[in-house]
């Protein structure tokens, strides 16, 4: 089952048999935002959904349990706009890709305790929203290899792109707001782009090398052919890969 499908599956399961749960969520959200952290304790938390403070450890057992179930709904949040924004087929798709980052930026800069709180989950909804993600970024980044965009391979593309929008974000709010300066996020964007992606498409050719060729390949490889068993699927993306990250150069 796909990362997508099996949180999607989950959160409704969540939410559709506990209104109380997702009442105290949304208060502590909320509370959280408003005040940060030390405005989050179970005694106001439960105050602002109008119940007791024992209906929260009923709930989530601790205040850890409750911190997951934010980030859960973070996540779910998060997923909902990037999936609002998703193109399958981009007539551009490093634009494609400037919008992604952007708007992963924006949700980091504009709600920066939430952004905090799902990015130290470790609980098993927001371990499968952010495979979920994750997903969402490697289609956007097999689509620039697809058309013959990537620089780099697609697994690096995938870490700097994550790493420059969580950098980001952590650049921002750890700069004090006067000094804060919105050019730094373009600046930063496009740096992102310029390292993953190519000025002009290269169609692979026998002139241009193996790695060009082999990223368009491996990126068009549908992951349910029947031609190939499972394990020359296995065997032709690890030769893809290697062809991919090095040009094929010899190992020694």
């Amino acid at each position: 089952m796909e990362p997508n499908l099996r949180y999607h599956r989950f959160m409704a399961t969540r939410d559709s048999t506990d209104t109380p749960r997702r009442r105290i969520v949304e208060a502590a959200v909320e509370l959280l935002e408003n005040g940060g952290p030390d405005a989050m304790s179970t005694r106001a938390v439960a105050a602002a959904a109008g119940m007791q403070p024992p209906a929260i450890y009923r709930l989530f057992g601790d205040k850890e349990g409750l911190l997951e179930a934010v980030a859960e709904h973070g996540y779910a949040q998060f997923l909902e706009r990037k999936r609002a924004q998703l193109d399958p087929a981009p007539q551009d798709p490093v634009e494609e890709l400037r919008r992604g980052w952007d708007m992963v930026v924006e949700f980091g800069v504009c709600r920066p305790e939430l952004f905090a709180v799902m990015n130290r989950a470790t609980g098993r909804g927001s371990d499968a929203a952010h495979r979920a993600g994750l997903e969402i970024l490697h289609g956007r980044v097999r689509r620039l290899a697809a058309g013959g965009w990537l620089r780099v391979d697609e697994e690096l593309a995938a870490q700097i792109i994550q790493a420059t929008g969580q950098g980001a974000v952590t650049t921002w709010h750890s700069t004090p707001a006067d000094r804060r300066n919105p050019a730094l996020l373009t600046v930063l964007r496009e740096s992102m782009v310029a390292a993953v992606t190519r000025a002009e498409p290269t169609v692979p050719t026998a002139e241009s090398g193996p790695a060009a060729a082999a990223r368009a390949l491996r990126a068009a490889l549908p992951d349910d052919a029947d031609v190939l068993s499972d394990a020359e699927q296995r065997l032709l993306r690890e030769w893809l890969t290697r062809l991919a990250a090095d040009g094929g150069a010899p190992h020694a």
